[in-house]
């Protein structure tokens, strides 16, 4: 048995702790937004936030994470339903153009504006998430609009 508690919600899952944190969201809690991309935690799709800190979930066994606060995609704006800045950003920007790999790109700009609200172009190229369809530009434009948002 392993405790998660995701997006605020705590869920007791009967589940073995070497399970990928992925594969629990998904199959277990139902929480489809996190995306399997690789499995090797390379490609960033999977990314969720653990205590605040983007974590790319296909890798991390669930007995880790217990306790932990984990916020998906699904978990990121507020309880009322409002964009968090990243979410609305994405929206004007027209962001998305397969979108697959967009819900991991959502959490990994999220955690870095919460470390610097702030960032320069550099601070964004080292987001290592990988987007096939190459849509980088607008990412930045979304995560500079974002910043500003904040300020």
């Amino acid at each position: 048995m392993v405790t998660l508690k995701v997006n605020g919600k705590t869920h007791a899952l009967d589940i073995e702790g070497e399970m990928p944190l992925l594969w629990a969201l998904r199959d277990e809690i139902g929480l489809t937004g996190t995306k399997f991309g690789c499995g090797i935690a390379q490609c960033g799709a999977c990314t969720v936030h653990v205590d605040g800190v983007a974590t790319r979930s296909c890798s991390v066994p669930v007995a880790s994470v217990a306790g932990k606060n984990i916020t998906t995609i699904e978990g990121l704006a507020s309880a009322d339903g409002k964009l968090h800045p990243v979410q609305a950003a994405w929206v004007a920007e027209d962001v998305p153009q397969c979108g697959y790999c967009q819900s991991g790109q959502i959490m990994a700009a999220a955690a870095l504006l919460k470390e610097k609200p702030n960032p320069t172009d550099a601070d964004i190229n080292g987001i290592t998430n990988i987007c096939r369809c190459g849509t980088y530009i607008r990412i930045r434009r979304a995560i500079h609009r974002a910043a500003a948002t904040k300020a």
